[in-house]
């Protein structure tokens, strides 16, 4: 069985040499033949000059520099899709997912899973990233299902045939995992070790991880649409409690309720709930439209040692 071993590659030139090392060391212990695809998305520093670098030293090191940043899973998406191995292992570049712990992923998809997760004993992440990847978690579990959205994680393996259900997404909005979900629900997950970052510091901002988390709440779920016809409903119903409650008062007293103060709180509220549903059903729109006028999820500038073969190991 061949492994493609994908890594999306970010401003990471400090580590880059290290984990190919590692990353060759372990992959040629499992006997099996293997490639190393590492995709430059967008980097700032001199990752892109050590990949080439890599690769000229040792053919079975893929490299794939893109346009500009299109973030890590559009990056893992061009890497998957150009990946020739039977299986696919995803692992991050900061290290913090030692390469020793593949064959963990590798056995356990050998139990018949087609997608394995690496899931961390202990997590290094800052508190930041920790919130932030459970917001995901949480919004992607309507899309994904509890189980799956609670282990998942950007250290996976996966069997080829399952990346089928990439070929017909277009958009540059993506979460890896929701694709993965539509084909198949053969889940399984490992605990593996989890290292503290070597070099630098996350490239995870909130802002970063916000943007992560409305992009698997309006990507991947329809849950703000139901919360909006939800929020709809309560309101007229409100609204029509109010209006009894005005009628009844005066046909029972003689007077209606007194003060603009109320009046202007009721339009407030009725105001304010157009607009987030507006919003919320114009951001579903803003996705039609990009996918509509065909806007690439990445563009591939240039590639290293892109051959027909995977070389043996």
């Amino acid at each position: 069985m061949d492994i493609s071993t994908v890594v999306p590659v970010y401003n990471a030139e400090k580590t880059l040499p290290k984990l190919v090392a590692r990353l060759r060391a372990v992959l040629a212990a499992t006997g099996r033949d293997f490639e190393v695809i590492l995709i430059d998305d967008g980097s700032r520093d001199s990752s892109w000059k050590i990949i080439r670098k890599l690769s000229g030293e040792d053919p079975r090191i893929r490299g794939i520099s893109l346009m500009r940043n299109y973030g890590q899973h559009n990056a893992l998406r061009e890497g998957i899709m150009a990946a020739r191995g039977d299986v696919i292992v995803t692992l991050d570049d900061d290290l913090q997912n030692p390469p020793e712990e593949i064959p963990k992923l590798l056995e356990k998809l050998e139990e018949g899973y087609d997608v394995v997760y690496g899931i961390p004993a202990q997590k290094r992440h800052n508190l930041w990233r920790r919130a932030g990847s459970s917001v995901v978690r949480l919004i992607l579990s309507g899309a994904l299902g509890a189980e799956i959205a609670g282990n998942i994680s950007s250290f996976r393996a996966l069997r080829s045939p399952v990346r089928a259900a990439f070929s017909g997404y277009r958009g540059a909005f993506i979460i890896i995992d929701a694709p993965l979900a539509w084909a198949t629900n053969r889940f399984g997950s490992v605990t593996v070790r989890h290292q503290p970052r070597e070099e630098s510091e996350s490239n995870y901002n909130f802002r970063r991880l916000l943007f992560e988390a409305l992009n698997a709440l309006f990507g991947f779920s329809v849950r703000p649409l139901k919360f909006a016809s939800l929020l709809g409903f309560c309101l007229t119903f409100f609204g029509a409690g109010v209006l009894a409650y005005a009628v009844g008062r005066y046909l029972i007293l003689g007077y209606s309720i007194p003060g603009f103060p109320f009046l202007a709180s009721i339009i407030a509220i009725f105001s304010g709930a157009q607009l987030l549903v507006l919003g919320i059903t114009g951001e579903y729109l803003s996705r039609m439209y990009f996918r509509t006028m065909g806007r690439p999820g990445s563009i591939v500038r240039s590639t290293t040692n892109s051959g027909e073969t995977i070389l043996n190991s």
